[in-house]
């Protein structure tokens, strides 16, 4: 536990959402089972085996030395939370946590629940993703974005921010889709997203009209049972793109499984849709540093074949 330890004593103060612990990486010996994030103004600390009430006791008074530093006129507020299997554990350790919860990210805004739930309603991990997105639509504007498995539509933000001329966003959850409308209202935009709460495999019909596209997005859960099983459905989603993106259009590919390389996506790539090329791994944050590049995050970009010259 004491490179988190030592990672507290030495944080700084976030304005942004972001990771400040990353034990789950490997590369801090004897603290794989924690994280810790900041979600201004929580802390949120994640433990995926049982933490004893002596080890959180540490932890929070190691939070609290460092606050008391970094911000002594203001309360200590600090979530735990315990993973494990499918479900979580979630206490308020001290403070409390705003309501609505509203965090930022490169000047966005999005609304949080670290109370409730194994995800927050915003990834901290993708947030290389998210500045991918923002620049490619910055250097082309007017671009049309198909967000599939959209959750709270933080791609989305980002997109129509940068100048997007329209995201369409789906996702089985119309809860998670009602978050994503709030997350375009708190940063004024009001035009340009459209929000359909549907299976994506039950719904090409409707994908295809609203088609083709400059970007596609795809972020889904590795593993979702009546959703998305990556290893089976993965395959099925990339055989469409090449029908539904523009020429010259951009394909961003997501897996967050330890379980899967990069090798799985290329080769699937290469097997279901070759006329895409592949053109680049966006990184991960630095603090998601991993001893294995397969077991992190998975952020891959592919390029449609531009329009033959005349």
């Amino acid at each position: 536990m004491q490179a988190l330890l030592d990672a507290i004593a030495q944080m700084s103060l976030p304005s942004d959402a972001q990771r400040v612990f990353h034990g789950r990486g490997g590369l801090h010996p004897g603290c794989e089972q924690w994280t810790l994030d900041c979600f201004p103004p929580v802390w949120v600390l994640t433990s995926f085996l049982p933490a004893t009430d002596d080890e959180l006791a540490t932890i929070g008074a190691a939070l609290a030395e460092r606050w008391q530093q970094l911000a002594p006129d203001q309360p200590l507020n600090w979530v735990f939370q315990h993973r494990h299997e499918a479900q979580a554990d979630t206490r308020l350790m001290a403070g409390s946590v705003p309501d609505p919860h509203v965090v930022t990210e490169q000047g966005a805004r999005y609304r949080v629940h670290v109370l409730r739930g194994q995800n927050h309603g915003f990834f901290v991990d993708m947030a290389e993703g998210r500045r991918w997105v923002r620049e490619h639509v910055a250097a082309r504007p007017g671009l049309k974005v198909l967000n599939l498995f959209a959750y709270t539509c933080a791609f989305s933000v980002v997109a129509l921010q940068a100048g997007a001329r329209q995201v369409i966003n789906m996702d089985m959850s119309g809860g998670a889709l009602g978050i994503g409308k709030q997350n375009h209202q708190l940063n004024g935009l009001t035009a340009g997203a459209s929000f359909m709460p549907h299976d994506v495999f039950s719904s090409w019909g409707k994908i295809t009209r609203s088609g083709p596209y400059d970007l596609i997005i795809s972020d889904p859960p590795s593993y979702q049972k009546g959703s998305f099983i990556a290893e089976k459905d993965y395959a099925r989603l990339m055989r469409r793109l090449p029908d539904l993106l523009k020429p010259g259009g951009h394909a961003l590919l997501c897996l967050n499984s330890p379980k899967l390389g990069v090798a799985f996506l290329r080769d699937l790539m290469q097997a279901q849709a070759p006329q895409l090329s592949f053109v680049e791994r966006v990184q991960n944050p630095a603090v998601f540093g991993d001893v294995s590049s397969d077991r992190s995050l998975k952020v891959l970009v592919y390029k449609a074949p531009d329009l033959p010259l005349a």
